[in-house]
């Protein structure tokens, strides 16, 4: 089997979206200073407008600032993929070219919908949002947010009839799928998690990047659990993500705009509240967080985990 070349690989570092406090509009200055950061701290590659960047809950017009201000900050640096899912084709669609005029190295696409799709239906949506621009497409199953599960079977079946769609980002969490895709579709398709409690596992499963937005909070962590599983250190990549996991199990459970941002608060780098109907996370569940923030601790922490007593 011949395994195409990965458009993207790594961790893929997902922003979320700051709102200013005082009139809950987007604050670009706080998104340049987060993606920054995020590109600092070691991430492969930067995706604007995912889940956590409450792509759903903007405007037309905020949605392209948010694009722009993303690309221009990441100015190259680094590979992009931006987020441009939509209820409708045509909105999908606008959303995929204004990408590609600022500078997007690939599109990610979910299937966002109300009514429940026909595969038709599926094939049609991605099939036109893939032409519109010529940038690779990943295809994005996340059954929990969605509604949709794209099976293996499906997403190769789309990936035969559409030239540009060469990646998926499987968050359904059964790690067998990993695998599955990659065989099935004759190492054709590179495959990314989007499941953080499965990173490990996943990357033992052959996903070539881990799409998340822990890195907003914990970049250095998420870094290493990467860097050990790529370089088969067992041992190393056991221990980093033993002391990570409740931590990617809280922000998932917790939702992640509400909780990142809530971390991020912590941190001292406030990015505003979720936009309604989101609410900020609960006090109890700050202190939680708070907690878990401060056992990981920071740099320092990781630090002394590289010497072995993580």
């Amino acid at each position: 089997m011949t395994t195409a070349p990965a458009p993207l690989r790594g961790i893929i570092s997902y922003p979320v979206t700051p709102f200013a406090a005082d009139t809950g509009d987007v604050d670009l200055a706080a998104l340049r200073r987060l993606v920054g950061e995020l590109a600092d701290a070691g991430s492969h590659a930067i995706a604007p407008l995912g889940s956590a960047g409450e792509s759903a809950y903007l405007t037309e017009s905020e949605w392209d600032a948010v694009c722009e201000t993303t690309l221009q900050t990441v100015a190259g640096r680094l590979p992009t993929l931006v987020g441009v899912s939509h209820w409708s084709t045509a909105e999908t669609v606008r959303r995929a070219r204004v990408a590609a005029r600022h500078g997007a190295t690939a599109l990610m696409v979910l299937p966002q919908t109300y009514w429940k799709l026909t595969e038709a239906e599926l094939e049609q949506h991605f099939a036109t949002v893939a032409a519109a621009t010529d940038l690779p497409v990943m295809l994005y199953n996340n059954p929990g947010t969605s509604g949709v599960d794209l099976r293996p079977d499906t997403v190769v079946a789309l990936a035969r009839k559409i030239p540009n769609l060469t990646m998926v980002k499987e968050s359904s969490g059964d790690v067998a799928r990993f695998r599955a895709l990659r065989d099935r579709s004759d190492g054709t398709l590179s495959v990314y998690n989007g499941n953080n409690p499965v990173a490990l596992e996943a990357f033992r499963s052959g996903a070539v990047g881990w799409c998340t937005a822990a890195p907003c909070l914990v970049p250095r962590w998420c870094t290493e659990l990467y860097a050990a599983a790529t370089r088969g250190d067992d041992a190393r990549a056991d221990a980093v993500l033993a002391q990570l996991l409740p931590l990617l199990k809280f922000i998932v459970g917790h939702g992640l705009p509400r909780a990142v941002k809530a971390g991020l608060e912590i941190q001292g780098r406030a990015a505003g509240r979720p936009r309604p109907p989101l609410l900020p996370l609960p006090d109890e569940e700050t202190r939680q967080l708070r907690e878990l923030l401060e056992r990981l601790g920071g740099a320092e922490a990781l630090e002394v985990g590289a010497a072995g007593a993580v």
